[in-house]
């Protein structure tokens, strides 16, 4: 009953559910690995300590900036440079922009660093100076920022001295001297007190956000691929089983015997004439006067 699986179009099919199977398996097998990933990452950030309370090591130590390495206190020496205004930054649901300074260090490499926060929009409200002459800055490290980052205009079109991303593939061109791939906030923002202290982000990835509940639910979708698959499979040879058996039993005709069958009668049979007309019919003529009475009734 079963030795349809052994033609060729079912080979295809069963080639294409080992192949298919495997693969919805492997795929959400790699998507729960990214959601526990995610989890794992969102606890080892829950479980270090504030900020605050680690030792500020030098910039260059802590570089590149990684998971274990974002958010700990940086320290640097150098003058302050160029200033930006990082515009659409929101504060305690309050909008306004960031204040950014980049700080020469003996290397000649700069640093961004962003002094505070301010309310308002840039060029209508009040910058306080950045100090001078040579000042040792400690902040927390941040990775650059990219364009999926929250509150990062991507858009271009700024005026003049306003940057849409802390970054350093933004400032690169701006400036005619190297910059960190990193960025430090200052958490003292002096004495004027007209600067709000920016907190630093946890690292993109290690928060469960959006993505790593969607990350879940494509586990459940590949899943349910492959029991999909696997349902129709079995359906399918069911089908054709089932049809298999009635064609033996004889409850169905079999369509290539009838179409033997239609091409053994010939062309006579179509047109009604010969013995696959009908056996034993009567093909004398009628006579008119009495329909019932054929010519030559004796």
């Amino acid at each position: 009953m079963y030795r349809f699986l052994l033609t060729p179009r079912w080979w295809g099919i069963n080639l294409f559910v080992v192949l298919a199977i495997p693969f919805c398996v492997f795929m959400g097998t790699w998507q729960l690995g990214r959601f526990e990933d995610r989890v794992q990452t969102h606890d080892a950030a829950e479980k270090q300590p504030a900020p605050g309370t680690r030792a500020a090591k030098p910039i260059d130590d802590l570089l590149p900036v990684d998971t274990v390495t974002s958010g700990r206190p940086a320290t640097a020496t150098g003058r302050y440079a160029d200033q930006f205004l990082v515009p659409g930054r929101e504060l305690d649901d309050k909008s306004g922009f960031y204040v950014l300074n980049l700080l020469r260090t003996d290397s000649g490499k700069a640093l961004p660093v962003v002094r505070g926060w301010l309310p308002g929009e840039p060029g209508h409200t009040a910058v306080p100076a950045a100090p001078t002459g040579k000042v040792t800055v400690t902040g927390d490290l941040q990775a650059s920022e990219n364009a999926g980052t929250a509150g990062v205009d991507a858009a271009g079109g700024l005026p003049h001295g306003q940057i849409g991303m802390v970054s350093a593939a933004s400032l690169v061109n701006l400036v005619p001297y190297d910059v960190y791939d990193a960025w430090v906030t200052l958490q003292d923002t002096g004495a004027t007190g007209a600067l709000r202290p920016v907190p630093a982000a946890a690292p993109q990835g290690t928060g469960l956000d959006l993505k790593a509940f969607q990350n879940l639910g494509y586990t459940g979708e590949w899943f349910v691929f492959a029991g999909f698959v696997l349902f129709m499979w079995f359906r399918l040879v069911r089908r054709e089983a089932e049809a298999a058996r009635d064609l033996k039993l004889g409850l169905v005709a079999d369509a290539d015997t009838g179409a033997a069958a239609g091409q053994d009668a010939g062309p006579d049979a179509a047109a009604g004439v010969g013995p696959a007309a009908g056996v034993g019919a009567d093909t004398r003529p009628v006579d008119p006067a009495d329909p019932d009475v054929s010519v030559g009734t004796v």
